[in-house]
């Protein structure tokens, strides 16, 4: 039976070869052929001296440690927390952890604007006018990590869900604490260490979510990364199409380097 299904396994891998690098293919020729010049690479050389591009892609970069560190904070000890003292909510934690992917990014943002908008309408008289207003700031907006913290959780929550599920925490915690150490000591040197793969996989997913958002950016009227691309492609179509390539073989690398890294970690743990 294997036998006979490796042909169509071959196919399946080139269907799926040819829908990811045919589009690839034509866009890496799009910004490299240039009409009466010939093959030439400047959309690629001109990228880092471009207007925007580094404090754009240095503000998305910020955006996502804060972004990572934040959602991690918040739903490490949650999970953990949920798993060890009640079970039975899990379902409840998942459904709200899952709501960020049927809530359109419209509404999304329109219900964010709503909210922003009661600073001046109605706390312009109060301190807690101050802490709208500081949110907003254009250098670092921190309603976007609040934002992007809430479209990341299911993507979080699902990474570590599934590290969480392949170890056995109650054993280590139980553990750690027969040893003499404390609540925070027993999250930090016995339950970490073993979700460092699952950790891993909620920061990747995490930093390509906020270096790929558009929507909530855009409407809301700050310039990351990937609305400078939208931006710059308006009179620079090849330096757009260069950056998004370049942004699409970092994002593969870097999961090819996150596998190999949880591969070692998985062959090391089974040796040991």
């Amino acid at each position: 039976m294997a036998r006979r299904l490796t042909p169509w396994r071959w196919a399946v891998l080139g269907l799926a070869a040819l829908y990811f690098l045919v589009p690839l293919g034509a866009s890496v020729v799009f910004t490299v052929d240039v009409p009466g010049q010939g093959v030439t690479f400047d959309a690629y050389s001109q990228i880092l001296s471009a207007d925007g591009f580094l404090s754009s892609l240095v503000l998305s970069l910020e955006l996502a440690v804060a972004t990572i560190a934040a959602v991690l904070l918040l739903m490490v000890p949650a999970l953990v927390a949920l798993r060890l003292s009640a079970p039975k909510l899990r379902p409840v934690v998942e459904i709200v952890c899952s709501l960020p992917l049927v809530v359109p990014p419209i509404a999304f943002v329109a219900g964010i604007a709503t909210v922003l908008k009661w600073g001046p309408d109605y706390l312009s008289r109060t301190p807690l006018f101050e802490t709208f207003v500081a949110i907003q700031n254009p250098t670092f907006p921190v309603v976007l990590v609040l934002a992007y913290v809430v479209m990341a959780l299911p993507f979080v929550y699902r990474a570590l869900d599934a590290g969480l599920r392949a170890i056995d925490v109650r054993t280590l915690v139980e553990a750690a604490r027969s040893c003499g150490a404390n609540w925070p000591q027993a999250l930090v040197r016995a339950v970490l260490p073993n979700l460092r793969g699952a950790l891993l996989n909620a920061a990747f997913l995490t930093l390509a979510l906020v270096l790929g958002e558009f929507t909530v950016a855009r409407l809301l009227g700050y310039e990351p990364f990937a609305v400078w691309i939208y931006n710059v492609g308006g009179s620079q179509a090849q330096m757009s199409v260069a950056v998004s390539v370049l942004s699409l073989l970092v994002t593969w690398a870097l999961l090819l380097a996150l596998a190999g890294a949880g591969g070692r970690d998985r062959t090391a743990s089974s040796r040991g």
